[in-house]
């Protein structure tokens, strides 16, 4: 399994684009399962059309279905990335269904191949977890319609009106830095300073890597560019680069712990997490820039394909569920349910107020917005930080 700090840079791909390691990844998924019989497929039919809990005449139901299945088949889930180890062990525990957690280091995009490379067979995934880019792109072709019981709790920009995706969790994107080693960055434009000489790292490379593309688009912000005009974000890192300070490595924990990437642009939720693994080992600590506070949140999906389609939905079911919900906060992920939780008086008080404190409003980029950027990091980003 490749190091969990790092997924947005192995897994969040926002072009889309396949490794050789994942491609063999997703064959040696469909060299192990085996198509299903006709008897199983038969069994399938109510469970793969239903689009809520009450096509199975009510939750109880859908959970007896789940059960009867015994298994669920997720992929791309670390389980230190969002809380998702947690998410994945109450499920279990909760309906004794075995969750099968393949590929955690695969990219958005290789979840999809993985559905298409292992269709028909009982490896396939049952439920994904995806960037926007991604998520949009498959809608019409691999994803199930399903409206969880908590739909109405979801804004409508957030969740597809069929019911096909859904978001569920975000972050921001920030500067974690190790206060033994640095002062405190209030700024980007402080990483520029002698302090930081190379010592700052990118969780990625932003031609790939979802965690990489929304650092440079704060760097945007930061220098007087928008979500429509990126290219500050790319001049910024290129004097970075100039004068020293970029860190080409991709951080993981070793290297932080070890003090070779001192300071690591990524997540909040990923930094965040770093406070707690590097409890008496590191200062450890998380900025996010004022007025510069980048969002992204990643999308649920059922495959259609989905050969355990009950416990595909009942595990929506469960994500989208006060208990899931609290659970993302208590990875430092910011649940899509916040808001009406907080108003319905279910949210996790004490999770909350850990989340790193942010000043300004989010900026998320739209679909036309990524694209155009894309088109920039590919143009310029290479020759910026060579």
């Amino acid at each position: 399994m490749a190091n969990d700090f790092t997924r947005p840079s192995t897994q969040r791909n926002l072009l889309s684009a396949t490794t050789a390691l994942g491609v063999a990844g997703v064959l040696l998924l469909s060299a192990c399962g085996a198509p299903p019989t006709p008897a199983e497929d038969g069994d399938r039919g109510k469970a793969a059309t239903a689009t809520s809990a009450e096509d199975f005449g009510g939750m109880d139901a859908l959970i007896k279905a789940a059960k009867e299945e015994g298994e669920l088949n997720v992929i791309a889930l670390p389980p230190d990335w969002a809380n998702y180890g947690e998410m994945i062990s109450t499920f279990e525990e909760k309906y004794g269904i075995t969750v099968n957690s393949a590929s955690p280091d695969s990219s958005s995009q290789e979840e999809i191949n993985a559905a298409e490379q292992n269709a028909g067979t009982d490896r396939a995934p049952d439920v994904f977890d995806l960037g926007q880019a991604v998520a949009l792109a498959n809608a019409d072709k691999h994803f199930a319609s399903y409206k969880v019981g908590n739909w109405d709790d979801i804004p409508d920009n957030l969740r597809d009106a069929d019911g096909r995706y859904l978001a569920d969790y975000t972050g921001y994107m920030s500067i974690g830095y190790n206060a033994d080693e640095v002062p405190e960055p209030t700024s980007l434009t402080d990483l520029l300073g002698d302090d930081y000489k190379g010592k700052v790292a990118l969780n990625g490379d932003p031609t790939q890597a979802g965690a990489a593309f929304s650092g440079v688009v704060m760097a945007a912000l930061a220098n007087g560019g928008s979500a429509d005009d990126i290219e500050p974000g790319v001049e910024f890192f290129k004097k970075l680069n100039k004068a020293g300070n970029f860190l080409p490595v991709d951080p993981t924990p070793a290297t932080i712990a070890s003090g070779e990437t001192p300071v690591v642009i990524d997540w909040d939720y990923t930094n965040a997490q770093q406070t707690i693994e590097l409890k008496d080992k590191a200062d450890w600590k998380v900025v996010i820039p004022k007025d510069a506070v980048v969002s992204s949140y990643y999308y649920q999906a059922i495959n259609t394909d989905a050969p355990n389609p009950a416990a595909a939905r009942l595990w929506q079911e469960f994500v989208y569920s006060d208990e899931g919900q609290n659970i993302y906060l208590n990875g430092f992920a910011r649940a899509v349910r916040m808001d009406a939780m907080d108003k319905a008086g279910t949210l996790d008080k004490g999770a909350s107020a850990k989340l790193p404190p942010a000043q300004g409003d989010p900026v998320e980029l739209t679909e036309k917005q990524i694209e155009k950027a894309n088109g920039i990091l590919g143009e310029k980003w290479a020759a910026a930080v060579s």
